[in-house]
């Protein structure tokens, strides 16, 4: 059942939390995911209006925005997550970490595909940006405050606010 695997992985990625009843009663993450789901369900069923209204229900009380029109894979793990805010057309795929103040944002007021995707096993530092529509490969992290506004492949850092690729020994690939 996805609600004892996000307490697993929730236990797993916060070392401050001490206890799976500690992790249910207080992670705002936890919460505004669980919140998401309903919400994602609901805008499935065209019932866009009840989705958008749980959705804000959850932020209320979360502090976490999560468009219910947004897919999101498994095991993710929203630590610190106040300010986080994820669009319509975003795509997270699984075993993904996102810190507090992140935004993966949009670039148009077109109805298109607007927000970015992000890949599997990827860690988006505190109070990144990630804009528009672009694609974050598998296994890459993502520096806190580093603005990301093109694609990255897969096994890459990002850090800066123009931020500049890395591969894994730390020299720069380009500036993106």
């Amino acid at each position: 059942m996805r609600i004892f695997e996000d307490i697993k992985v929730g236990l797993e990625r916060d070392p401050a939390t001490r206890t799976a009843l500690e992790l249910f009663l207080t992670s705002p993450g936890l919460h505004a995911i669980w919140a998401y789901r309903i919400a994602h369900v609901l805008w499935g069923w065209k019932f866009r209006i009840l989705a958008r209204m749980l959705s804000n229900w959850a932020k209320f009380f979360s502090g976490i925005e999560i468009h219910p029109g947004a897919k999101i894979g498994r095991r993710l793990v929203i630590d610190h997550g106040i300010g986080v805010v994820i669009g319509e057309t975003a795509i997270i795929g699984d075993d993904c970490l996102i810190y507090h103040g992140v935004t993966l944002g949009g670039k148009t007021l077109d109805p298109v595909k607007r927000h970015p995707t992000v890949g599997n096993r990827v860690t988006i530092g505190a109070g990144a940006k990630l804009i528009g529509n672009i694609t974050i490969g598998d296994d890459c992290a993502i520096g806190a405050n580093a603005v990301v506004t093109k694609n990255m492949p897969g096994g890459t850092v990002a850090v800066g606010v123009n931020a500049r690729l890395l591969n894994l020994t730390g020299d720069d690939l380009y500036v993106i």
